[in-house]
């Protein structure tokens, strides 16, 4: 196995597995919540549904992640496209955990002022989608790191390159030949 798919699978487990378990944990925290409010107001179940369920779009953003880099997942993937898709799914740890964690604190709240009689469920709505933002945008961070390690654009630089060093070098060896014929002119003489 090389070091490229090494590091582009460590990328895949941060993206899906710390999402997944940030979303775990995050949904966890607010049905315990929920459990707590029921006490005082099962009336609300609804409320304490949709919002226990927010944090678990966290889990699903680290699954579309995964989507958007598994076609370069290939044995012969450049070490660049590796380190590309084990920055992406670090990105995506980082970000959908404290999304998913700080987005659970706001919608506990908002689950337990329910219970209490309160009527903020659609604020609560409101104030739950600021965490929620910040993991959309570690998608769309992550859409922007697969165009950039796409392994036919590397490829095209690649090339592109090699091109350029030949093209330098190719003064250098008519200089050379120039010398070599005159060497041999020499000896020939």
């Amino acid at each position: 196995m090389s070091t490229a798919l090494i590091f582009a699978y460590l990328g895949v487990t941060l993206m899906v597995g710390v999402s997944g378990l940030a979303s775990a944990v995050a949904t966890a925290r607010c049905g315990m919540a929920a459990v707590g409010a029921m006490k005082k107001n099962s009336g609300a179940f609804g409320s304490y549904m949709i919002l226990s369920a927010l944090p678990g779009s966290q889990g699903l953003y680290g699954f579309v992640g995964f989507f958007m880099v598994n076609a370069f997942l290939v044995e012969d993937m450049p070490l660049m496209t590796g380190i590309g898709i084990f920055g992406a799914g670090l990105l995506m740890a980082i970000v959908t955990l404290s999304s998913a964690l700080f987005q659970a604190k706001v919608c506990a709240n908002g689950i337990a002022a329910i219970g209490n009689g309160n009527d903020v469920m659609g604020k609560t709505l409101i104030l739950a989608a600021f965490p929620e933002l910040y993991a959309i945008l570690g998608v769309a961070a992550t859409f922007l790191l697969a165009g950039a390690i796409d392994p036919v654009k590397l490829a095209e630089t690649e090339v592109a390159e090699a091109k350029t060093e030949v093209v330098a070098e190719a003064p250098a060896a008519e200089q050379d030949a120039v010398e070599f014929d005159a060497a041999a002119q020499e000896v020939a003489e």
